[in-house]
């Protein structure tokens, strides 16, 4: 039958072997996916009501002269940047890296062990992280900003819109955008600046874990999708790999068959 098809048959298994680990890795993401799903979800309602209350405050008088709504300068910019903890989904981590390398002056404080890997600063996984991780970056984030270490401080995540599509972005956390008009609909105690000093932190640290709750699911979302389609070109691949294998077989047989005649007459002649 010749080496032909044995390389053939070296392939096939070989691509079949790695069709049935895409459609393990895309089980295993779809099982994932509820639980980052219902994560992504509660970090939305959290984030959004830390929100609300931020606005709030940024809209009374009492604190405008809030270090959190300064004007922003051309100082230090400092981006949390999150990516995923594995590859293996398609351009999810290289478009965060992609939009990262548009700030090349920013400190970055990485999260996701890709992030880690490439920028360096700890061990920090987007699975594993959680509020008490997010409420000691957003002290530091608050502190650093306060001290006017950096003049805007943000984040870089993955926003996700649907199982297809997964949309890297900036999400600038500080400085507050103040508000307009004064707000007396609600009574702050002990006092706006207080909670302002109170409230910020709160609001950083909701969105952070809001942040990366949805980077999560998005990397979970773009993982499913990549080897979904992995599994298919496989299944393709091997269905033409077959073909090929076959033919070749024929090719073989049907070469055997010509000596065999060739080499019948040969000895009839003599």
């Amino acid at each position: 039958m010749g080496m032909n098809t044995k390389k053939l048959r070296s392939r096939i298994r070989s691509v079949d072997s790695t069709m049935h680990l895409t459609r393990a890795m895309g089980l295993v993401a779809a099982s994932k996916m509820r639980r980052a799903t219902e994560g992504m979800l509660n970090g939305r309602e959290y984030a959004a009501a830390v929100e609300r209350t931020t606005r709030l405050l940024a809209r009374c008088p009492e604190c405008r002269r809030s270090p959190y709504l300064r004007k922003p300068g051309n100082g230090k910019t400092c981006l949390v940047v999150i990516a995923g903890d594995r590859g293996l989904a398609g351009g999810y981590n290289a478009n965060v890296f992609r939009l990262a390398a548009q700030f090349p002056d920013a400190e970055i404080l990485p999260v996701g062990k890709r992030a880690c890997d490439r920028f360096g600063g700890g061990e920090r996984t987007a699975e594993g992280f959680s509020y008490a991780d997010a409420d000691e970056m957003a002290r530091q984030l608050c502190e650093g900003f306060a001290q006017c270490k950096w003049e805007r401080v943000g984040v870089i995540y993955t926003k996700y819109e649907s199982m297809l599509k997964q949309t890297a972005e900036v999400r600038w956390l500080l400085p507050l955008r103040p508000g307009k008009g004064a707000s007396r609909s609600v009574v702050f105690e002990p006092n706006e600046e207080e909670m302002m000093q109170a409230v910020v932190p709160e609001y950083v640290s909701g969105m952070l874990i809001a942040s990366v709750r949805e980077s999560f699911a998005s990397e979970v979302a773009a993982r499913r999708a990549a080897m979904d389609s992995a599994g298919k070109n496989a299944g393709e691949m091997i269905e033409s790999l077959h073909l090929a294998y076959n033919r070749a077989r024929q090719g073989a047989i049907t070469q055997e068959i010509t000596e065999i005649v060739a080499g019948s007459g040969g000895i009839k002649r003599r």
